[in-house]
């Protein structure tokens, strides 16, 4: 292989570009001033600025989210990286491929113990897939390529590299290499796939629950062609990962929800549960009840084999592309099925086509009653931008208390035109919508935020204004974590609500926004809502929406 003498700082950002690196989210600090020395020569990386740790790390999941391509951010040493850590927590659950890296002393002077310093692997690697210091500057190809390979083999997540100044600094004749993707594409023997469609044709109330891994393998159309075939209702897993399937399909039933309850008596209605590149009922808050009938076969298709079987037993745990596997089974679950059965489904699916969430939707709709309630009506304002969003846009999600109205309205049919939140922590959302606008140049973003997960990432605006990105953050205000009341009263009986409002003083968005150099206005009467949603949506601009809503639950 052919050699060239190179510094690290240049050879590591020639090594991103090759690997398919198109920007690199950051906020320098001293310990990155060499890796900013050079960024300059890479002409085609972009550096994209952020205002805190944990925006840039969002931004870089958001843009892996809506690309589905590789990805690096820059954090600043101990500090920076551990302001980083919920959002590297949201990105390993969305299995977003980025190379995380963080500036480092240089090598030998940690034992020093200057500020800021602490080993960062230790720090990183329960989050990532793969952890690394590099000792040496000869190692930076091997290092780069290994961590690019990890984080783009199935499952995708993030990875993590300690830079030291030194190695960025240092020079040797290094052979750069080329890079490595492993196709893991595979599907089980003929053998193991007949004893599925066995299972699947004997089955007579069959049920599907839709996935993450169906949106990010383009695998809609294999999923809906099972659904028909079967007469199986669809429903989405309970977190909303992406857009998981499309909600126009006649199958589609709604999500799953997180409700334990509501869960085992929806499952429960059935003989076999087909789960499809999802999560087996990942839920949230404790419930005595479990949310998985006894005696209920399972079929679980995941890329993630932590995922199969993890929780419940399941009689056909299948490793292996969800898109792959589905294209091997379909020819012969179609063999396999009787006249009768195909006449089962057809009626199963003319039946479901009264209550699917095509007709709930159509029924709320029609039967809202909500337009003239002031505060505005949460319920209303789902409505207004489910009516207010072009097809072609992409929404970001980080609004709990409105998620499970919005989902129930919004019209989402692409794969990759929905993100929501992955961990259940707060702060995605913000700087997750500027990562997709530049995955997906001209696109419009509608980033729906509570106003609680607003303040978790505020500093998101300032790069949405100075990247003049087509950004209309729609901040859903109830004055409150009015989530957390809501749980309060129904878990614990109590509406004691100590540090759980947002009133003395009130939080101006509109100030925060324009201050960063976004547009802004405040919404509070119902009237002038989907006006100010579609006219800020239109603009191509930055804008906020501060929408004040009902705060719901009060103290007695």
């Amino acid at each position: 292989m052919s050699t060239q003498r190179l510094n690290g700082r240049t050879a590591f950002l020639k090594l991103l570009q090759d690997e398919g690196v198109t920007h690199v989210f950051g906020n320098p600090g001293t310990t990155e001033l060499a890796l900013m020395e050079a960024m300059s020569d890479a002409a085609s990386i972009k550096y994209v600025l952020g205002l805190q740790e944990s925006v840039v790390l969002s931004m870089a999941d958001g843009f892996a989210r809506a690309s589905g391509q590789l990805t690096a951010c820059n954090l600043h040493c101990t500090p920076g990286l551990g302001h980083a850590m919920g959002a590297l927590y949201n990105a390993r659950f969305s299995g977003s491929p980025i190379i995380v890296t963080a500036g480092q002393y240089e090598l030998g002077y940690g034992l020093l113990e200057p500020m800021l310093y602490e080993p960062l692997v230790p720090i990183a690697q329960p989050l990532v897939k793969w952890a690394y210091e590099i000792q040496r500057v000869e190692d930076l190809p091997r290092v780069v390529r290994r961590a690019a390979k990890v984080a783009l083999t199935p499952p995708f997540g993030p990875v993590f590299l300690s830079l030291p100044g030194s190695i960025l600094d240092d020079e040797a004749d290094l052979s750069l290499g080329h890079r490595t993707r492993v196709l893991a594409h595979g599907s089980p023997t003929d053998h193991d796939l007949d004893d599925v469609v066995r299972a699947v044709v004997q089955s007579r109330s069959p049920v599907i629950i839709a996935g993450r891994e169906l949106a990010e393998q383009d695998a809609f159309e294999e999923a809906q062609t099972l659904a028909e075939m079967l007469g199986a209702p669809v429903y989405h897993e309970p977190i909303p990962y992406n857009t998981r399937y499309p909600v126009c399909h006649r199958a589609f039933m709604g999500d799953l929800t997180r409700n334990q309850k509501k869960v085992h008596e929806t499952l429960g209605q059935h003989d076999l549960l087909i789960v499809l590149g999802a999560d087996l009922l990942r839920m949230s808050a404790y419930n005595e009840t479990d949310p998985m009938p006894n005696d209920l076969l399972v079929i679980h298709i995941s890329e993630r084999e932590w995922e199969l079987g993890k929780n419940y037993p399941t009689d056909f745990a299948i490793r292996g592309s969800v898109k792959t596997i589905l294209n091997s089974l379909l020819p012969r679950v179609d063999v396999g099925l009787t006249i009768e059965q195909r006449t089962d489904a057809q009626e199963r699916l003319e039946l479901m086509s009264k209550r699917n969430w095509t007709a709930c939707r159509s029924q709320f709709l029609s039967s809202s009653s909500l337009s003239t309630n002031v505060p505005i009506a949460p319920g209303f304002l789902a409505q207004a931008i489910a009516e207010s969003v072009q097809k072609n846009a992409i929404v970001v999600e980080e609004a709990p208390t409105l998620a499970p109205l919005l989902s129930s309205v919004l019209e989402v049919n692409e794969p990759r035109n929905f993100l929501g939140l992955a961990s259940g922590g707060l702060g995605f959302g913000m700087g997750g919508a500027v990562g997709a606008a530049l995955a997906r140049p001209g696109t419009p973003i509608v980033a729906i935020i509570g106003d609680g997960s607003a303040m978790y990432a505020i500093q998101a605006l300032w790069t949405a204004a100075h990247l003049d990105l087509p950004i209309t953050y729609v901040i859903a205000n109830n004055r409150s974590y009015r989530i957390i009341k809501e749980r309060l009263v129904a878990m614990r009986g109590t509406d004691r609500f100590l540090g759980m409002d947002f009133t003395k003083p009130q939080l101006d968005f509109v100030s925060m926004a324009t201050g960063m150099g976004v547009t802004a206005r405040t919404v509070d009467d119902p009237s002038s809502l989907r006006e100010a949603l579609k006219s800020a949506i239109a603009s191509g601009k930055p804008s906020l929406i501060d929408v004040v809503i009902d705060p719901g639950v009060q103290k007695a």
